[in-house]
């Protein structure tokens, strides 16, 4: 198969030619064919975005369900987004629920192939072991010290090659060793849900820490004599700053436009940090969006705190999915705030999340020997087409 366009995004810039796939993977850029191909002439041709923490999204959430069948409902939603791959996210929680949703997502793994939509690429463990006094909308009885006992029982529930991120508070006691181990087997380690002061991190970050999760949210604090945990995401030019749900509730866009102006593309990475909220199971207050989302078997109630009452079918994608911020509309909010350009969307949906959690040999940016995770666009990005693994999606 080949697909024309005459701005296919590649890490050297753009290309004009035909893009060869085959067998899933990209096979090149070549400049004349004598065959068929797909004419995407007036289209962009850019990798697929990566989310490398998403708890659920419109019809299926792993946090709430942690289920097979939730993963298959959000691989095949999240193309429609935009994201071709991503690392299902669990919550603090018992650790027989966190092991639980580890066998389900395994399974989904296992059972995953292309046609069902987005890549599964492992997990990402936010918590347990975070800290308790920036817990955040985390629940805090299930908040623990960094154990690696704990850890081989994730690794035996999930699979060791399935667990690719970790969120830790680094200050809480065991760290160190934790973090050494971690590290030891291939995973990135992000400071989160995180009370640690500046001198902490620079004690521990070379040992294996390399970003944070969802920056200045559910962390200590700047203050110029007490640099704290944001601090060290302003200071250290090595670590990657994660960045969720550009909607202006959770960080206003001139935070954010500040680690930009520190860090530049190269150094922040987005997600979407969304939930899959039509799946609660029990009534949750949402403080920041001044709503209760009720469970009615399958139907979800939303009860804002104005007195205004809706009602909907938690399985009916066109009705959830504006419960949250998908990813793609944080992208368009995104270039709208620091006038982004495709190459640096590219940079933080796609390059980025690849190399942070080690995939960026197969996933990430369109080159040779690579997926053909693909989105067509116009320069507005909305989405014409995407491909995952060289299979087109929904439309």
């Amino acid at each position: 198969m080949y697909l024309y366009s005459e701005r296919i995004y590649t890490p050297q810039g753009f290309r004009e030619g035909y893009l060869k796939i085959e067998d899933g993977k990209i096979k090149g850029i070549l400049e004349d064919i004598n065959e068929d191909f797909v004419d995407y002439r007036d289209s962009i041709i850019v990798p697929g975005f990566i989310d490398v923490h998403i708890h659920g999204w419109a019809t299926g959430s792993f946090v709430h369900e942690g289920t097979e069948k939730s993963l298959e409902n959000m691989s095949k939603e999240l193309v429609k987004e935009g994201v071709t791959s991503y690392l299902p996210t669990t919550g603090t929680d018992s650790l027989e629920k966190i092991n639980r949703q580890l066998v389900e997502g395994k399974k989904a793994i296992g059972n995953y192939s292309p046609e069902k939509g987005a890549d599964i690429l492992g997990f990402h463990l936010e918590g347990p072991f975070i800290n308790k006094e920036f817990k955040g909308m985390q629940k805090e009885e299930y908040c623990l010290n960094p154990s690696i006992e704990i850890l081989e029982q994730f690794f035996e529930s999930g699979g060791k090659e399935n667990i690719k991120l970790i969120t830790i508070a680094p200050e809480l006691e065991g760290s160190l060793e934790f973090i050494k181990y971690a590290n030891n087997e291939g995973i990135q380690l992000s400071i989160g849900h995180s009370a640690a002061e500046f001198e902490d991190i620079k004690a521990l970050k070379d040992y294996g820490l390399g970003g944070f999760t969802h920056t200045f949210s559910g962390m200590r604090g700047f203050h110029h004599r007490r640099l704290g945990v944001a601090g060290a995401a302003m200071y250290f030019d090595d670590m990657y700053a994660e960045f969720a749900k550009q909607t202006g509730m959770t960080v206003k866009p001139e935070a954010f436009k500040i680690m930009y102006k520190i860090k530049g593309p190269e150094k922040v990475f987005l997600t979407s940090d969304a939930v899959g909220l039509a799946h609660v199971k029990k009534p949750f207050h949402h403080y920041i969006r001044q709503c209760t989302f009720s469970p009615d078997g399958d139907y979800l109630r939303l009860i804002y705190d104005d007195g205004r009452e809706d009602r909907i079918y938690k399985y009916d994608y066109e009705k959830v999915k504006d419960l949250e911020l998908g990813y793609l509309g944080s992208v368009r909010n995104v270039v709208k705030n620091i006038d982004a350009s495709i190459g640096d969307i590219v940079k933080m949906a796609s390059e980025n999340p690849a190399k942070y959690i080690g995939v960026y040999d197969k996933k990430g940016s369109i080159e040779e020997g690579k997926d053909a995770d693909l989105l067509i666009i116009d320069g507005l990005w909305n989405l014409k087409d995407v491909y995952v693994k060289g299979i087109k999606q929904w439309n």
